[in-house]
């Protein structure tokens, strides 16, 4: 199946490169208003630019929309009116009203999803595989500031990807509580799924980057680091008191396999194999609005 990308800023040259790679796709299209920016990342990957967006929707079987989020909206109506799988680039739109519009317009039997690319980091699959019963959890999202962000909030920029874990994989369906504070680069918020704290924190106003889960349970620790792909559990202590006037504590620490991959590599293949099968996304629109919605939330709280 031939692949197109939409828009060539970070994430859209992200995505031809891997739509290259990939064996799954034939010929990678792409296309940018800004022709100059479309020619360099197709030099650089073999990808064939494409004069407009009408005529990427005719060549390509699938596409990511990788535009600015102000632009999901309309760049996704065009998609799906063309009749062309895609994979929207996260958020699903800039508001709960505008995915709840979308969402009416997919027509029956087109793969449309939504680009969560942490839900493909093997740290998220380790993770829900060993957890049992949280009694807590914290994620930290902190970036330095980027230029290539525009038209967003720290909250529907970084924190979102935690929020898709913690809803749609760690306390899928669970009624929650949720409070926040912070500004738009800066954000943290606390809930409670049941009697379960789970807090979150994301800043773009960092020195070091940092993308952590950590989860507490009654007998053992759980720590993932998303960039390095490792996971770390963390068992009670087989021996803890005071000696000598210091604190002595000794733990059995277990490192988990974890075969690391490029996460963006294994969503594009997973959207392609989709798309070419006719079966869902794992990531849904409807889960995409659900993200939205709770950041929308969030964000009031930032804005009272």
């Amino acid at each position: 199946m031939d692949a197109g990308v939409i828009g060539t800023g970070t994430m859209g040259k992200n995505h031809v490169r891997v739509y290259s790679e990939l064996k799954e796709v034939g010929t990678t299209y792409v296309y940018d208003p800004n022709t100059e920016a479309a020619e360099e990342v197709a030099a650089a990957t073999g990808a064939e630019v494409c004069c407009s967006m009408e005529e990427l929707l005719a060549k390509a079987g699938c596409v990511s929309v990788c535009v600015p989020t102000p632009y999901h909206f309309a760049t996704a109506q065009r998609v799906l009116a063309a009749g062309v799988h895609a994979l929207i680039e996260k958020p699903l739109c800039p508001t709960s009203r505008e995915c709840e519009q979308l969402i009416g317009q997919i027509p029956e039997g087109l793969t449309v999803g939504i680009g969560q690319i942490e839900r493909f980091n093997p740290v998220v699959a380790e993770v829900a595989r060993v957890v049992e019963d949280p009694v807590y959890v914290a994620f930290h999202r902190h970036n330095p500031a980027s230029s290539r962000v525009n038209g967003s909030s720290v909250v529907e920029d970084l924190m979102i990807h935690d929020i898709d874990v913690a809803f749609n994989v760690l306390f899928p369906g669970r009624a929650y509580t949720a409070h926040a504070s912070g500004t738009g680069d800066v954000a943290a918020a606390l809930m409670s799924f049941g009697r379960t704290p789970v807090y979150l924190s994301a800043s773009r106003k960092a020195s070091k980057k940092v993308r952590s889960i950590y989860i507490e349970e009654e007998d053992r620790t759980i720590e993932g680091d998303f960039m390095t792909q490792e996971v770390y559990v963390y068992r009670k202590p087989e021996a803890y008191g005071q000696e000598n006037g210091l604190y002595r504590q000794e733990n059995i620490i277990e490192k988990l396999l974890v075969n690391k991959v490029e996460p963006l590599k294994i969503e594009l293949a997973t959207f392609v194999r989709a798309a070419r099968d006719g079966k869902p996304f794992p990531v849904t629109p409807e889960q995409g609005l659900g993200n939205v919605r709770i950041c929308e939330a969030i964000y009031r709280d930032l804005s009272a």
